[in-house]
């Protein structure tokens, strides 16, 4: 999919000058494509800045080939994990809804991690409900595009992150779905995974990718995609219920997707591509017995476990045009219209005290709606000032986000009375939020060893003000082999969106006062949302050095965050009840933290030119810190170190195999509660060290029919989930054990 850059003469069009008077977010890591009149082939232009943020250090990129040799069960989560940087985590310590666990980058939490699908923002987590721990009961924003149709997925950690604006501080996960190619043609792929062990779940998919030409300057590509996850039996943690009768700690629930999605490319002329793409999914668990707080459960928590009942689905639609302009010599520009319309049913479940995240109905259910409408645009420009090669990225985004969940202000409806100035009377769940930004970087060519890149982007929040994230990123070529490279940067994210709600009410029955607190007298503690928050900030650092010499290749990379007005549930009274008996707490910024560490990479060549035969490939994660500097207590619960290794073998030209490994760290819990009672006894456990291994191989049949098998947790390592919560302190989800898998994929 390569041809000659078009070479045309730089000229702005009407189109182009109104998106070069603006500023923005450069979202388009996807790759533009034209066509050539002279092969008819495509032509992929990189946009140069896009180009260069990947070289950070803190940049890792899985291709389709990764995923194809070691295929995720459904998840993509679960190959990102294997980058550097990168765990599984909840967004709190709080242990809760354990086995859902999301990508958290470099220790900042899953809230700070933005995922992208060919560049632009995905936010349909944001439709469900945070609890007052900040965790939500979600899968994330990982597994809404079938790996199957995935063209790469790029991995941006640390300074080089923060100019994707809010909820970057952590980075960002580009996912890059395939484009139209230059003929007709498809592939159709079957996965099947079945766990040794019964009482855990098994997992089935099958997609399919089409694309090609309509007409001789129209093209287009269409994806589907069915699968199954089964949940975990409600029996499989079932040594660890609080008592004989009590709904065992969940083990990982199941999901079903559905997902299809269209692409429609116009190549008006070799200037100008015009694409319209749409595309709808439906995400349904399948209940395996979790819930927020609750240690006993209930029978209904039972019968709905041990019925693989649907208790949350939700639906995602979205749509975008998208004009991309080639001006030659290097001159890009994109303007983007999309729209991303998610809808979250879920079960009626408390929203406080003991009951919260409990369902407690199997008859009623509520949705919230999330609409999310983005204007985004930008051009790359090649320069030469005083000498230099200058590469600029200007550009600009405006995001309308509206949010409409009734049942969340159900607190407010219920015990509004009790909170002064509170109309329980007036409350239709509806909250909405306008962010415009403008941007601007400058890659700097400084001779042939220097590229300094210094950029700023401002954004502003219709509720929270005017934020400016300044950046700087420098690469030193020391030699031909041996490359320094260091960044700065400014991050923020805005308060969500039920933070920020005055009239998100949590009522903690007496049971979620703060530990030591003497105000309640029998009318407990309400927590209310704030309009008055502050966005999180985080100074973002890293420092490191790379090397790289025929197919070998080394890096260390120390990173460090200063991490400030962390948003949480208050401890602190700022108001009393209608008649004096309990206290009123907020949302709160909570003081600084910081999240320190070191991630690293080593590949050795053992046969073949560049290692093209076999490869000896390994990361790894070292944190020095992440920790609450008042309290000392943990951001989240995360190993103190992780090291994945790979060999990495073509056997013959049909034949590989890859034999995989993890380590793990001891992982340490928290020594307080969320309501700042100091933890004793099992809730002090720590989860020791260990490694989880697989083997893999995959064979061509013929050129377009290609069949893998393989084996995960090849030593049957099994972890479990211990508590609902944090009450056995780290044990907080399940490690699947062994299974096996075989995957058949038909290109035609």
């Amino acid at each position: 999919m390569s041809s000659p850059v078009v070479s045309t003469p730089f000229a702005l069009s009407a189109l182009t000058v109104a998106v070069a008077m603006a500023f923005s977010n450069p979202l388009a890591a996807q790759e533009a494509t034209t066509t050539s009149d002279d092969d008819a082939t495509l032509d992929t232009i990189y946009v140069t800045a896009e180009a260069i943020a990947s070289q950070a250090l803190g940049s890792s990129t899985i291709t389709a080939e990764d995923i194809e040799r070691r295929p995720p069960a459904n998840d993509l989560s679960e190959i990102i994990r294997r980058m550097p940087g990168v765990n599984l985590t909840g967004n709190s310590a709080s242990g809760q809804y354990g086995n859902n666990r999301q990508i958290d980058l470099r220790g900042m939490g899953p809230e700070n991690t933005l995922v992208l699908i060919d560049g632009r923002p995905i936010g349909s987590r944001n439709a469900i409900r945070m609890g007052r721990s900040g965790e939500r009961n979600t899968r994330g924003d990982t597994n809404w595009v079938p790996a199957d149709a995935v063209e790469r997925i790029e991995v941006l950690r640390g300074p080089a992150a923060a100019r994707y604006g809010s909820g970057a501080s952590g980075g960002v996960i580009n996912i890059i779905t395939k484009q139209p190619s230059d003929t007709l043609s498809g592939s159709l792929n079957l996965y099947s995974r079945i766990q040794e062990d019964s009482a855990e779940g098994d997992s089935q998919r099958a997609g399919f990718v089409l694309s090609g030409p309509v007409a001789d300057d129209l093209s287009f590509r269409l994806y589907g995609n069915v699968s199954r996850s089964d949940a975990d039996s409600l029996d499989i943690n079932a040594d660890f219920a609080s008592s004989a009768d009590a709904t065992p700690p969940a083990g990982s629930e199941g999901v079903r997707n559905r997902d299809i999605n269209g692409l429609l490319r116009w190549d008006v002329n070799t200037a100008n591509v015009i694409e319209f793409e749409a595309g709808t999914s439906r995400q349904g668990n399948i209940y395996a017995g979790d819930r927020a707080v609750s240690q006993s459960g209930s029978d209904l928590l039972n019968e709905l476990a041990n019925s693989n009942a649907e208790t949350n689905r939700l639906y995602r639609n979205t749509a975008s045009l998208t004009h991309r302009g080639n001006w030659g010599a290097g001159n890009t520009s994109r303007l983007t219209l999309g729209f991303e319309g998610t809808n979250s049913w879920r079960l009626n479940e408390g929203l406080a005290g003991g009951a919260e995240g409990s369902i407690n109905t199997e008859a009623d259910g509520s949705t919230s709606r999330l609409r999310n409408y983005n204007l985004d645009g930008e051009v790359n420009l090649h320069s030469q000032l005083a000498g230099n090669e200058h590469v600029w990225t200007v550009g600009f985004e405006y995001r309308d986000s509206r949010l409409e969940d009734p049942y969340a202000v159900q607190g407010a409806i219920n015990y509004g009375d009790s909170i002064p100035g509170l109309d329980p009377n007036n409350q239709d769940g509806e909250a909405d939020a306008q962010t415009y930004a403008l941007f601007v970087e400058d890659n700097i060519y400084l001779g042939d060893r220097w590229i300094v890149t210094p950029g700023l982007r401002v954004d502003h929040h219709s509720q929270f003000g005017t934020h400016a994230s300044p950046s700087l990123n420098a690469q030193f070529h020391a030699s031909d082999t041996v490359t320094i490279k260091g960044g700065i940067a400014e991050a923020f994210k805005a308060p969500n969106l039920y933070q920020a709600n005055d009239n998100y009410l949590y009522y903690t029955m007496g049971n979620g006062c703060p530990f030591g607190y003497t105000g309640n007298s029998g009318g407990g503690c309400y927590v209310l949302g704030n309009s008055d928050l502050d966005a999180e900030t985080s100074l973002n650092k890293e420092l490191g050095i790379e090397w790289a010499d025929n197919g070998y290749h080394a890096s260390l990379t120390y990173f460090h965050n200063d991490y400030d007005n962390r948003i949480q549930a208050g401890l602190d009274e700022v108001g009393r009840t209608v008649a004096d008996n309990g206290g009123i707490f907020q949302w709160e910024n909570a003081s600084k933290a910081v999240v320190s560490g070191f991630e690293g990479n080593l590949r050795i060549p053992l046969i073949g030119d560049d290692g093209s035969t076999l490869s000896w490939n390994n990361n790894f994660t070292y944190m020095v810190e992440n920790k609450n500097q008042e309290t000392g207590q943990p951001l989240s619960i995360i190993p103190e170190f992780t090291l994945n290794t790979s060999l990495d073998w073509w056997v013959t030209s049909d034949l590989s195999v890859l034999l995989s490994g993890t380590w793990y760290g001891k992982q340490e819990p928290p020594t307080q509660s969320l309501t700042g009672s100091p933890q004793t006894g099992e809730a002090l456990n720590v989860r020791g060290p260990y490694s989880v291994w697989g083997l893999s191989a995959q064979y061509y049949l013929t050129n377009d029919i290609r069949v893998g098998a393989g084996v995960e947790n090849l030593f049957d390592e099994r972890l479990y989930r211990e508590s609902n919560s944090s009450g056995a302190g780290a044990a907080t989800y399940n490690e699947p054990g062994r299974a096996y898998f075989m995957s058949l994929n038909m290109d035609f």
